[in-house]
């Protein structure tokens, strides 16, 4: 089954195991970069979780998943309405100062991942902030009814060296805030939205 199957057959459990992680801590540095009042994107949002975090700095936030039954969980959580649409179906332009993606890309091959990139960077203002989170590791096929692509740090510094328009702000590690998850280890990326051409 594709990830979206996946969480719309899961969603009560996913919700329950997620929606009280503190990712504070990783929050904090996109926070910091973002303009007083900012519109942001919360890509992937699962239970709503961050949507509720990123709105308590003052943000106007846009929930979207993919997975309506995650959706409607969500819209109970944060009381009002979530975007329900897949990547592919993301249309934004210049919308954006901030985009919220934590560990929404984790189940994208290659060749989406570098697609959703592109939307990405063209629903960002100008000097807009993306932060996106995947596993540290080497797995790139099925496990546990969905695909998993991981990276390495070089993959991902390759991977960003592809778009010009994204200027590497931070790429740094931390452990899975899950209980029982320790062992898993992340990458986090915070990148700015840059014109190539200065």
């Amino acid at each position: 089954m594709d990830s979206i199957d996946y969480y719309n057959r899961y969603a009560v459990p996913y919700y329950e195991k997620t929606v009280d992680a503190d990712m504070g801590e990783v929050m904090k540095p996109f926070v910091e970069l973002l303009p007083e009042n900012a519109e942001v994107l919360d890509l992937g949002c699962g239970s709503g979780r961050d949507t509720l975090a990123l709105e308590e700095y003052g943000f106007y936030v846009t929930p979207l998943d993919g997975a309506e039954k995650m959706c409607r969980l969500a819209e109970v959580n944060i009381d009002r309405d979530v975007l329900c649409m897949t990547y592919d179906e993301m249309d934004f332009d210049d919308v954006f100062d901030g985009i919220w993606a934590c560990a929404s890309l984790v189940h994208l091959r290659d060749d989406q991942m570098r697609s959703v990139l592109k939307k990405l960077i063209l629903a960002l203002h100008e000097d807009g902030i993306l932060y996106f989170s995947v596993r540290k590791g080497d797995r790139d096929g099925i496990y546990g009814e969905r695909y998993f692509r991981d990276y390495t740090k070089r993959e991902l510094y390759d991977l960003l060296e592809e778009f010009p328009q994204l200027k590497v702000i931070d790429l740094w590690t931390t452990q899975d805030v899950l209980p029982g998850r320790q062992d898993r280890v992340w990458l986090n990326v915070l990148v700015k939205k840059v014109d190539p051409e200065v």
